[in-house]
């Protein structure tokens, strides 16, 4: 009988997980990793649901890891004028890094968690693909996973039908969190205000100027690491037509018309393949440029330390710091950190 960890998160998702594992026949315990202070109510949550589910639970804290590895290198990113994903890089560093390796040397055979996605072994290589309730859908955030980290995790929910059948499982088995709301935020910003967060942590705003594409300088602005790509709201300023933040130049803002955001040509680093090491010539992808967006066809064309994804069809704020992610169909091709966006013309 493999033995599983299965990562608790005090939430609905990852009971679920233990329950559906131990009806597969695997023995499970519960951990929880305490990542900041504040943490430690949703620590309870997973307490109390793994005493529940009579399974052993671990608490690992992991505070200054997690500072380490993803509370710092956010800040980086917006203070170089980007707009980071630390979910990504949290699951890459901690949940399938430092999470699996405590639970390898404690002895058990694989992790688990209660994302909604699928692992598959096919000709050597593990592949993630789309859960079967697409709509739950959670690989875009797990597309940097290595083949080690693939090969040692189980995703249980990949193949339910809803979220209301894991529910359904967490009421049955009596757990007062089976009607729990699922978390919308990141989990360190729990109000959604990233700004305050940064400020409260040390952060200093770099002022600027908001600028016209050509450098007209049109007024000053509040720092800029409060702007992403693509916003319109919260400027504080007129300029008598809707106006979108279209980047950033040094600390300036640059501002303009919508029709400015879309793009092509979309440069991406740090690309992690899933099926293979590399592509050697370009293929065709399915791509997403963030988490709540379509997919989109694309021409995915390899570059010395990383790709160039052409879309077929020009694609609204591609921003830098984000994550692309490539399918092929339910298959995850892979997916990297978003550099810039190129001109039409450029070669």
């Amino acid at each position: 009988m493999k033995k599983v960890l299965v990562a608790l998160s005090g939430g609905v998702d990852s009971a679920g997980a233990c329950i559906l594992l131990r009806k597969q026949g695997y023995e499970v315990a519960g951990a929880t990793m305490l990542l900041r202070d504040g943490g430690e109510a949703e620590a309870e949550d997973a307490r109390l649901a793994a005493q529940q589910l009579g399974i052993p639970f671990y608490l690992f804290d992991l505070k200054k890891e997690f500072r380490e590895n993803v509370i710092d290198p956010f800040t980086a990113t917006y203070r170089s004028g980007g707009t980071p994903n630390p979910c990504v890089v949290c699951n890459r560093t901690m949940k399938f890094g430092i999470f699996m390796d405590r639970a390898i040397s404690l002895g058990f055979d694989a992790i688990a968690t209660g994302h909604y996605a699928r692992v598959t072994a096919r000709d050597g290589r593990y592949l993630l693909s789309c859960a079967d309730d697409r709509a739950k859908d959670q690989t875009y955030v797990l597309c940097m996973l290595t083949q080690y980290q693939l090969a040692h995790t189980l995703f249980p929910l990949g193949a339910v039908q809803n979220k209301a059948e894991v529910r359904g499982l967490a009421e049955r088995a009596g757990l007062r969190l089976a009607r729990k709301h699922d978390s919308q935020d990141i989990c360190f910003v729990p109000d959604g205000d990233y700004m305050g967060y940064l400020t409260a942590h040390g952060l200093i705003p770099q002022k600027g100027n908001y600028i016209l594409p050509d450098g007209t300088v049109l007024a000053p602005h509040q720092g800029m690491e409060a702007y992403t790509t693509g916003q319109r709201r919260g400027l504080g300023i007129a300029l008598g037509e809707r106006t979108y933040v279209l980047g950033k130049r040094g600390t300036d803002v640059i501002l303009g018309a919508e029709a400015a955001l879309y793009a092509r040509r979309v440069l991406v680093r740090g690309v992690n393949y899933i099926p293979f090491d590399r592509p050697t010539q370009p293929i065709r992808v399915q791509a997403k440029l963030r988490y709540t967006t379509k997919f989109a066809d694309a021409l995915l064309i390899p570059t010395a330390d990383g790709c160039e994804l052409l879309f077929d069809a020009p694609q609204r704020a591609a921003t830098p710091g984000q994550t692309a992610v490539f399918y092929d169909g339910d298959l995850v091709v892979g997916g990297g950190t978003i550099e810039t966006t190129l001109p039409e013309e450029a070669t």
